[in-house]
């Protein structure tokens, strides 16, 4: 160590008083000699004590612990101490000096002292950030004595630390606790960098991606969000593979952000009420605000989606659509929710029905459940809504025409729409809307809407007979497969306009089928004795059927005559007609009953049925 000097002349900073500046001068004499040393430190509660055959003469108080020490060995190496008045002899304040917002605390001023000292201290990943923050606070520079704290610390950090993969890690989580000082002094940013340049050494390829963790996944999961963000960045730069960083801002998020979904799933699983879903979210989230949950998490949240690489490639569509769910728990910004539903519509095609049940977490006031049905909904419809919409504006901007995305998300749509349509609160409108959203030429088939249509229709028994003409105008049925127009045929829960509608189509279908034989046998003249007996067969089978659709109508024809006599003998006391009784006419009226059937059939029901009784409609059966 340095000798100082006998004498050493210290200044306090200049006050201002009076507008005249007044300069305090006091100076510390020192022996030429030091006659002992303190070998150790020794606590007694709250205090620390150097234990010297000289007495201390300085107390100094950080975070509520009192060291009391000699002012020679602090001033020789500290410039802060040297330049800070304490406080007068007769305080009752039980310190001298009082070092508000020290870095490092209690534990790393302890080994400061020890240094002064003279004492031997080891530095190590664990405190050299610490010691560095704690000795730029305390201006121990190279000016008051060679080899001070300052540079070694430094030196320690450039050559030991810096070149260690392990050291930089622990560096940076030491770091977490000492803001601003170690973004002042570019700790942080040369640990970030330091750990970049090693990641970017490392170039694995897609399959190690998929077979095996990257060996650095782990270790950078233990960071703080700001300080993974830093290296997320730096990495970055570096020029690493985006499916590398999406990769690992998944495994960070899956340490992080755990278990969201296998919850609310295993609510839905076990058949909770929408009412106990709600209340048990709100419940959860009042917990989380008492402890600052709720605010950690949305932050991790929404840092976590500003470091997303831009290409597609580079996440899941399941971990948007996860993602997506947690910044709706946890309120995050909209545009940041705006953001994740541009991203997923852009890979909307990789979705599966399951990551889009997304649950609505909408509360009325004071955290109450809304009472309103559009509130109640189970899940939240308008989210989907629009990653469709973005879906379609993505695919009109890139200009593509990409016939197997389309089909997907059609098929993706309207499973969507089949799992929601259970939903009692779902109203007509946003089930049409979202059915409709699609362009007409994106279903090849309807036939997933139908039993879409179907199941919002079951579940929906007291709907008017209006609201199901206008949510069956959705479906078109020249597009239903032949089983799905015969299961419509006899769906009683389909209004009858769509079901003549239904049968029409199926008669043209089978119109068409027969022509499509008719002239394959025509085209061909080998087996052609073959191929006539069998279009015969099937022209018979065919004639068969539609005998027994005309049977089927005039049934039903004769049927609604009945039930609209019985009516108006009920109703005949009555002035003003009923709209269903208005209905019943204009079904009556309607050209479609008065078409008249042959002569030989009219002869064949009466002889079938001599004693004019009514003949029981035909009871159709729904798809289970």
């Amino acid at each position: 160590m340095k000798k100082s000097p006998p004498m050493a002349q210290l200044q306090s900073p200049r006050s201002d008083s009076d507008g005249t500046a007044q300069v305090h001068h006091r100076s510390i004499v020192f022996p030429d000699k030091i006659i002992a040393i303190a070998d150790s430190f020794e606590k007694k509660e709250l205090s620390w004590f150097a234990t010297s055959q000289i007495p201390t003469d300085l107390s100094i108080e950080v975070q509520d612990i009192t060291f009391n020490v000699h002012k020679y060995p602090l001033v020789s190496r500290c410039g802060y101490i040297g330049r800070i008045e304490p406080q007068p002899s007769n305080s009752n304040l039980g310190y001298d000096l009082k070092l508000e917002n020290f870095p490092g605390g209690p534990e790393t001023f302890e080994i400061i002292l020890k240094f002064c000292y003279g004492l031997p201290v080891g530095l190590n990943p664990n405190n050299v950030a610490p010691l560095r923050c704690a000795s730029e606070f305390l201006e121990m520079t190279e000016e008051l004595e060679d080899g001070n704290l300052i540079s070694k610390t430094e030196a320690f950090l450039t050559f030991v630390v810096l070149s260690s993969w392990r050291d930089s890690i622990m560096v940076l989580k030491s770091c977490e606790t000492l803001s601003p000082w170690a973004e002042n002094l570019q700790i942080v940013r040369r640990c970030c960098d330091s750990i970049a340049w090693k990641v970017s050494q490392d170039n694995p390829t897609i399959g190690e991606m998929i077979n095996e963790e990257i060996w650095w996944f782990d270790d950078v999961a233990t960071l703080r969000i700001d300080h993974f963000m830093r290296i997320i960045t730096a990495i970055r730069v570096k020029g690493v593979k985006p499916e590398v960083i999406g990769s690992c801002i998944m495994h960070y998020a899956e340490k992080w952000l755990p278990g969201m979904d296998e919850k609310l799933d295993g609510v839905r699983r076990h058949g909770y009420g929408k009412y106990e879903l709600q209340l048990s979210i709100q419940s959860g989230r009042r917990q989380e605000a008492v402890v600052g949950h709720n605010k950690d998490q949305r932050l991790i949240t929404e840092s976590l989606v500003s470091i997303l690489p831009p290409q597609k490639e580079a996440v899941s569509c399941k971990f948007l659509l996860q993602m997506l769910k947690m910044a709706t728990v946890y309120s995050a910004s909209p545009a940041l929710i705006s953001e994740l539903e541009k991203r997923v519509g852009m890979v909307l095609e990789n979705a599966n029905v399951n990551d889009l049940l997304i649950p609505s977490y909408t509360f009325g006031d004071q955290g109450n459940p809304a009472n309103s049905p559009e509130e109640r909904t189970m899940h939240d419809i308008d989210v989907v809504q629009r990653i469709v919409e973005y879906f379609l504006m993505h695919e009109q901007q890139q200009q593509l025409q990409q016939k197997s995305a389309d089909v997907h998300v059609s098929k993706l749509l309207d499973n969507y729409l089949a799992e929601i349509a259970t939903d009692p609160y779902l109203s007509i409108t946003k089930f049409q809307v979202l059915a409709e959203a699609l362009p007409e030429n994106a279903r090849t088939c309807h036939d997933g809407l139908y039993r879409a249509i179907d199941t919002y229709l079951k579940a929906h028994p007291s709907l008017s007979e209006h609201d199901r003409r206008r949510l069956c105008k959705v479906m078109d049925c020249v597009k239903l497969s032949l089983d799905a127009c015969t299961h419509a045929a006899q769906n009683d829960r389909l209004p009858l306009r769509t079901v003549m509608k239904v049968l029409f189509s199926e008669q043209a279908k089978m119109r068409a089928a027969m022509q499509g034989k008719e002239q394959a046998a025509s085209g061909n003249n080998t087996d052609q004795e073959g191929r006539w007996s069998s279009t015969n067969e099937e022209i018979k089978t065919l004639k068969m059927e539609l005998e027994k659709v005309k049977i089927e109508m005039a049934e039903l024809q004769k049927d609604y005559s009945e039930l609209q006599r019985e009516y108006e003998k009920q109703n005949n006391k009555q002035r003003n007609v009923s709209g269903w009784t208005f209905g019943w006419r204009k079904i009556k009226n309607s050209a479609l009953f008065h078409g008249k059937v042959d002569g030989e059939e009219t002869r064949d029901e009466q002889q079938s049925n001599p004693t004019g009784g009514r003949v029981n409609l035909h009871r159709r059966q729904s798809i289970s």
